[in-house]
């Protein structure tokens, strides 16, 4: 049976207070709405039909070319938005999903338990509900002696003894597709608000005979609609325990769940440890037995087996296994690490290949460069890539040692296990096996030191009593 879904994005989103379209606001790194979309594709939707108004075209920018639109050009209620889906999906026999492009904590598992459940009744529509200790606010779902949906009743119209009942409608359904949208050629808009709701097709569904059922989410957070800032950081909050719990599953350790950020888009391997105060974000790829923290800023950057990274941040950076990163590093765009590189405190690398076993122990900055392996790079090194106009290339080759203070003027090569002499300013290349000293002659001249002294002393005694003259004027 062709499984479809339409996912309802036209909202605007007022109480978001933001410029940006509301079910484009990020959980764990991703927009609410493709959270969604994950979670139809995850139980096979051949179609996916998203419902846009407000914001059309940042959600088709962000979406791009994996779905079908529907555009509400006026916000005239739920049922008028799925209403716009018909062109698309109307006349298509099977199954459609119906959710809110603002629930991002909906599951494929809870989807799937949703479609098997309709199945296996024959209902026409089963609604995906959930049972809440405090459910004020939300409609009630009242059953029948068969288990089968009766009615749905809002709040403001429960009896008492209605408004005990925890089961709430969360607002997805499962419908058989054909008679969904000849329900809603059937939906008026004959109340207070003047608009065309999706609940009233339950009840035309009812009226012609056909059962309805409901399926109970397993986690009532997946029922969570998120309308403003502070329900979008409950949304994080419970998707950041989802996320740490997958990957515990998954053999990773997390010291401390609450105090580590790790995005939807992230992959890590098996015996790798994450200390407090970790961000993975984006595509980050961890390998495994990795230390990551505490204070590591990982975002689209792949580490290899074995590899510590310690308060450091990394951006679109490959390093290698068993490499030693930080404290205080930044693996900027373009470092490509080999492996059993060490990147120590306060070094900056950008766009830079640095062999296997080099170090670049602390305080440099290693740009547009290429760097052999067994090379180490003395503190304080500086390749000065950028004149102004226009960035050059430095190489370094195999078993080179780059003494403290140098700097390096781009463009220049230093040979293979060349020697750069401390302080050294280095603008011609350093041929295979040279040693490379470029810095002034040193001078001593004896017993100058004593006349500094003297010169500097006669200054302060005269700086005092220029004070001691302006005290007894005063």
């Amino acid at each position: 049976m062709t499984r479809m879904a339409v996912i309802l994005a036209a909202g605007q989103g007022k109480r978001m207070k933001s410029k940006l379209y509301k079910v484009l606001h990020p959980v764990c790194g991703k927009p609410m709405v493709g959270h969604v979309l994950d979670a139809v594709r995850g139980i096979g939707c051949e179609r996916a039909v998203v419902v846009v108004g407000h914001g059309a075209e940042a959600v088709q920018r962000t979406l791009g070319d994996s779905v079908e639109y529907a555009l509400q050009q006026q916000q005239l209620g739920t049922g008028h938005a799925v209403l716009q889906a018909a062109p698309a999906i109307g006349t298509a026999d099977g199954v459609t999903i119906v959710v809110c492009g603002d629930t991002p904590l909906v599951s494929s598992e809870t989807l799937e338990a949703l479609i098997a459940l309709h199945a296996a009744e024959g209902a026409a529509a089963t609604i995906l509900t959930a049972e809440l200790a405090q459910p004020a606010g939300y409609g009630r779902i009242v059953r029948g002696e068969d288990g089968s949906v009766h009615r749905i009743v809002e709040q403001k119209d429960c009896t008492p003894e209605q408004a005990a009942i925890r089961e709430i409608n969360t607002g997805t359904y499962c419908f058989d597709n054909l008679k969904l949208f000849e329900a809603l050629a059937a939906v008026t808009n004959d109340n207070a608000q003047g608009e065309y709701y999706l609940t009233d097709v339950i009840g035309i569904l009812q009226a012609r005979g056909e059962r309805i059922s409901a399926s109970v989410a397993a986690d009532p957070a997946e029922s969570i609609g998120v309308n403003d800032r502070i329900a979008l950081s409950e949304a994080e909050r419970l998707m950041r325990e989802r996320i740490a719990r997958r990957h515990q599953t998954n053999g990773v350790t997390i010291v401390d769940p609450a105090g580590t950020y790790i995005e939807a888009g992230v992959t890590i391997g098996a015996d790798t440890v994450l200390y407090p105060g970790t961000f993975l974000r984006g595509g980050t790829v961890i390998g495994e037995d990795c230390i990551i923290g505490p204070g590591a800023d990982l975002a689209d950057t792949a580490v290899g087996d074995g590899t510590t990274i310690r308060q450091s941040v990394a951006e679109s950076a490959q390093l290698g296994a068993g490499c030693a990163v930080g404290p205080f590093a930044y693996p900027r765009p373009g470092t490509k690490l080999a492996d059993n590189v060490k990147i120590g405190d306060f070094v900056e690398i950008k766009n830079a290949e640095i062999g296997a076993g080099s170090k670049v122990p602390h305080l440099s900055y290693v740009g547009d460069a290429v760097v052999g392996s067994g090379t180490n790079i003395g503190c304080g090194t500086i390749t000065a890539n950028y004149d102004g106009y226009n960035k050059s290339k430095t190489v370094i080759g195999d078993d080179a040692f780059i003494g403290s203070n140098s700097n390096l003027i781009a463009p220049v090569t230093i040979g293979n296990g060349a020697y750069v002499v401390a302080g050294s300013t280095v603008t011609h290349d350093v041929p295979d096996g040279s040693v490379a000293i470029a810095r002034a002659r040193q001078e001593n001249k004896d017993g100058y030191a004593d006349k500094l002294r003297s010169r500097a002393k006669s200054k302060k005694e005269a700086a005092a009593k220029r004070k001691d003259g302006e005290d007894t004027r005063a």
